[in-house]
Formats: structure tokens, sequence, C-alpha cells
């Protein structure tokens, strides 16, 4: 085999564990997903999961940094850099909706909110929207206040005020016996917070 093809069945292989890992953690919770099954789903031995990663708790946060990677890509295809009607504000606001409609039932709910911080540690989602969510977000707040839509004040620290709001919206929702009603709760005030900064 030469290095290209072993590099590609290489990088074949450890796809093909993500994908499993991910359906397997998302259905069964991590607590109840051995290396084995993931092995077994993905048709590799455990000796092929290991040589990709030391342990399942590796493998998790690979899966978790894949989901989170994943819906940040998408939310700036779909939401920030398509033509829309209205400023950077309104695109953000729309962005800050589809991302909480994201938190509603769904793997990415499973995976970052409910077993990333008890896998990963507390932290673990924070660090997620930081490597993901800030930069692209100070850069829109930013495009906001040069527009005039925003109050002129320090971007970075307006962005990290956001996430921390966001960060606690996507908790509240997927605690939520009524995760519905608490999106639109949560929405609602977060959305009417985004408004108040706007110039008087």
């Amino acid at each position: 085999m030469t290095p290209s093809r072993r590099a590609e069945h290489a990088a074949d292989t450890r796809a093909a564990l993500l994908a499993a890992a991910r359906a397997l953690f998302a259905e069964r919770g991590y607590a109840a997903t051995g290396t084995e099954d993931v092995a077994a789903a993905a048709r590799v031995t455990r000796g092929a999961l290991y040589h990709h990663f030391r342990d399942k708790a590796a493998l998790f946060g690979a899966v978790v940094e894949q989901v989170g990677a994943e819906l940040a890509e998408r939310l700036i295809r779909q939401q920030l850099d398509r033509p829309a009607a209205g400023g950077p504000l309104a695109r953000i606001r729309d962005g800050l909706a589809a991302f909480l409609d994201t938190c509603v039932d769904s793997d990415f709910q499973r995976l970052v909110l409910v077993e990333g911080p008890i896998v990963l540690g507390a932290d673990a989602w924070n660090d997620l929207a930081e490597r993901h969510g800030l930069r692209l977000l100070t850069e829109w707040l930013e495009r906001a206040m040069d527009a005039g839509e925003l109050d002129r004040q320090p971007p970075g620290v307006l962005a990290r005020l956001i996430v921390a709001m966001i960060i606690e919206a996507s908790l509240v929702i997927a605690r939520a016996a009524d995760q519905a009603a608490a999106r639109a709760e949560v929405g609602a005030v977060l959305d009417r917070t985004l408004r108040g900064l706007r110039p008087a």
C-alpha cells in the first residue's frame, strides 16, 4: 500500500469511527456505549479504534468537536453568508434564532449540552463556543456597530457576554420539560436584549 493510500485508508477508518460513535452516543448515551460497540458498528477492530483515539473519552471529545464545527459551518452558510434583508444585526438575530432551534431535541443537544459537560467537564461547551463562534460573532457585532445598528462598545467584550447568554439559553432549553416552550421564552428574551443594544 502506497503512503497516500495508507493515509486515505486511515482517514476513512477515522471517519467511520466518528460516524459510528456519533450515532451510538446520541442514541444510547456515553455510559451505555462501549468501544467494542463503536468498533463493530464501524466495521473495524478495537485495535484500529485505539490507534486513532486514546480512549473512549477522547473519541467522544472528537465527536463533540465535529458536531460543534458542523453546526458553526451550517449556521454561517445558511444564516450569515446568505443574501438577506436587513443589516448585520438582523443577520446576527437570525443566526442566534437558528442556533436555539438546534438546541431542541437534536444530536447537538444530547452530545454537547447533556453528555458533554458530564464526560469532558463543565467548561467543554464554553470552550467549543469560543473556538467556533466567538470570533465570528465579534466580526458581525463590529459590522453592526459600523452600520450604526449598535452603540459603539468593545465588540470582543460584548461578544463574550452574548456567548455566555447563548450558552445558558441552550442549557435552559436542554433541561426543560417542555423544550419548545423554553426555546420560545429564551429566544424572546435574547432577541429583546439584542434589540435593546440599538442606539436610542
